[in-house]
């Protein structure tokens, strides 16, 4: 068992009734993850989409969160306000059932990664109508490793294509090297 201590622990708050859906947090996300940086926009690379019903007025922002290689068994409905939302709509996770929150090239998952280097997440610094709030808390945690990216990428390429595929392509790439 891991000890405990103390971590930094950052969320961005959502609040959908100020949301407007003018995705201008997309648009920043995906230009800032882009290579090389703000050379490109494809809201499609954005780590945080807005789940979107214009003809009900609803717009949910949601920031992706961590890779889940399992479909959840909920697809509940719930009533916030008198607006109807699927249980989807609020989840984070990169998942196999949808294609929300994966790189559009490679399949990869994406994660936010609060713009890291920056004060701040930009899409928080561009949402005009506060609907973003970007907080920092103290938390005890255990001291656990997590599965590093490459890892987690490597892991999502095996299951995609096949671990025999997968292992052919690294076999040829690392002829060519």
């Amino acid at each position: 068992m891991g000890e405990k201590k103390k971590k930094i622990i950052k969320t961005i708050k959502i609040d959908a009734d100020k949301c407007n859906g003018c995705r201008a947090c997309e648009v920043i996300c995906s230009a800032f993850h882009a290579q090389p940086k703000y050379s490109s926009n494809n809201p499609a690379r954005s780590r945080i989409r807005i789940i979107r019903y214009p003809l009900k007025d609803i717009y949910v922002p949601v920031y992706a969160g961590e890779y889940t290689a399992a479909e959840c068994m909920g697809r509940d409905k719930y009533v916030v306000d008198g607006k109807e939302y699927e249980e989807c709509a609020f989840c984070r996770a990169s998942c196999p059932s949808r294609d929300i929150f994966k790189e559009p090239d490679s399949g990869l998952p994406l994660k936010c990664d609060m713009c890291e280097g920056e004060d701040e997440p930009l899409c928080v610094k561009w949402c005009r109508v506060d609907a973003l709030t970007y907080e920092e808390r103290e938390e005890d945690v255990e001291d656990v490793e997590a599965p590093k990216e490459l890892d987690i990428g490597l892991e999502s390429l095996a299951k995609k294509y096949g671990a025999q595929e997968f292992m052919d392509a690294v076999a040829r790439m690392s002829m060519k090297a």
